[in-house]
């Protein structure tokens, strides 16, 4: 088989994996490269997404809420479960069994696509040259017409508390804790943080989750953030803000974290600490001197709105540039250049992509916060509707949260959406395709929903945006 290729992507995660089936898809002759491998040293597509991040961390952020709902929920619906216990070492063994499955079905993915895979470290050489080191140390070189960079992501260390592997870990080092810690550490409360510090809290953790900034998920609209944030702190989850950490000292199997707050110095012990401060791009070794790609101090790669890199027929996606990291913000940026590349002119809309944190209650959004318009000036209008006067909320025992629509003022087309309760991430999605649309809230408020759903609470969020809400009081209008 000939070495050349139309497109070389180099990584398979989300962002690469998916350029790479969309490039063969299109008729174009595609190679990825992925060094990913297991404990046993085989080969593993799908990235830190699928391996290590997104796919893991929801098997276990559902595991652990059914447990918990057996526990403290059951009893209200009249279910009795008395001594309802876990097994970690099963819990951890359906995780893995979800991993394989679908990190096995992208290799399937891959041959029935025609993507020929090629397991090595990839690096970009000049003129659209690449060369892969194998396990083994050996180099081959590739050529492609057009290469896709897709390496993803990797935790932030912070010298305070640099890992260990056991005691102090990344959040890869979370999904794999062999006994639940009796006191937990968290530093940083942002969507990693507190998804697994939700995890481990519901299987009986003591959590404490330590934020430097004093806004709780700033990113987030603050009426939803201070929503979550009380249910959060009713689970148990001792979130502290304003806290700067100084240091981390293992000590008889113990953490010492000291930190910094209001109150000034002070100390705290746990048996594991969690650092999920954010992520860098992962450029280690990537890119030759001369191979045309640019970077900016973090790691970041520069790339145009399309994706395109200073280099010519060089393109990168996902984590490594611009933006949210976010996996689905990936897979789109990878069809749009796979698309690109073969001639066509697909653009992603960027004002449209949703964000999750897929905590119990789960929140989610599109689109911007009321922070984000006031200090644009913007006037708008909002309308929100709560899940504790939605029915089919009220069955499942999830009243908790709310849907909020803010729309422009003279318009009325929806500017946010935001969503905290029971499947917000499911939800968040008619917003998206109501932005994307381009719709008004008046359009959403004229919509015939389903009852009882979830979803009528989108409905009557819509109908509150001007006062009209049916099934809670409207606020009046000023004269």
């Amino acid at each position: 088989m000939s070495d050349k290729y139309d497109v070389i992507v180099i990584g398979a995660g989300p962002g690469g994996y998916v350029a790479a089936i969309k490039a063969a898809q299109l008729g174009l002759k595609t190679a990825c490269i992925e060094s990913w491998t297991d404990k046993e040293g085989k080969h593993r597509l799908g990235g830190t997404c699928l391996n290590v991040g997104c796919i893991p961390s929801k098997a276990l952020l559902e595991i652990s809420h059914k447990y918990e709902e057996a526990r403290h929920g059951f009893a209200d619906q009249g279910i009795v479960a008395k001594d309802v216990s876990f097994d970690l070492a099963k819990m951890m063994e359906r995780k893995e069994g979800i991993v394989n499955q679908l990190t096995g079905g992208i290799g399937g993915l891959f041959k029935s696509n025609g993507v020929t895979s090629i397991q090595g470290h990839g690096k970009l050489l000049a003129n659209r040259k690449v060369e892969v080191t194998d396990k083994d140390g050996k180099k081959k070189t590739y050529e492609a017409e057009n290469v896709i960079i897709a390496t993803g992501s990797k935790p932030i260390q912070i010298p305070p508390a640099p890992f260990d592997g056991e005691h102090i870990v990344d959040s890869e080092g979370a999904l794999e804790f062999t006994e639940v810690p009796k006191r937990l550490g968290v530093i940083g409360a942002g969507v990693i943080g507190l998804e697994l510090g939700s995890v481990w809290a519901r299987l009986g953790a003591e959590v404490t989750v330590l934020e430097a900034v004093d806004t709780f998920l700033p990113v987030v609209d603050q009426q939803v953030a201070k929503d979550a944030l009380k249910q959060f702190q009713k689970q148990g989850l001792n979130i502290v803000l304003g806290a700067r950490m100084t240091g981390a000292e293992v000590k008889r199997k113990l953490v010492n974290v000291t930190y910094e707050d209001s109150k000034g110095k002070q100390e705290a012990k746990f048996d594991k600490l969690i650092v999920a401060v954010g992520r860098r791009p992962y450029t280690d070794n990537l890119l030759s001197e001369d191979s045309g790609v640019q970077m900016d101090e973090r790691g970041f790669i520069f790339v145009d709105d399309n994706c395109k890199t200073e280099a010519p027929g060089v393109w990168a996606v996902g984590d490594v540039v611009r933006g949210p990291m976010l996996a689905h913000k990936a897979s789109e940026e990878g069809v749009m250049v796979a698309e690109r590349i073969a001639g066509h002119k697909p653009q992603v809309n960027y004002d449209c992509i949703p964000n999750v944190v897929y905590t119990f209650p789960e929140i989610a959004w599109v689109g911007k916060s009321e922070e984000q318009l006031k200090s644009e000036g913007e006037a708008y209008k909002v309308g929100t509707f709560p899940f504790a006067a939605n029915g089919r909320a009220m069955a499942a025992n999830s009243a908790t949260g709310m849907v909020k629509i803010i729309a422009d003022e003279k318009t009325d087309r929806i500017l946010g959406f935001h969503v905290v309760g029971p499947q917000a991430s499911e939800i968040v999605a008619q917003g998206v395709i109501a932005m994307e649309f381009g719709s008004s809230a008046e359009d959403l408020a004229l919509t015939c929903f389903a009852h009882p759903t979830l979803s009528e609470s989108v409905h009557e969020a819509a109908l509150a945006v001007d006062g009209g809400a049916i099934h809670i009081a409207n606020r009046r209008k000023k004269k």
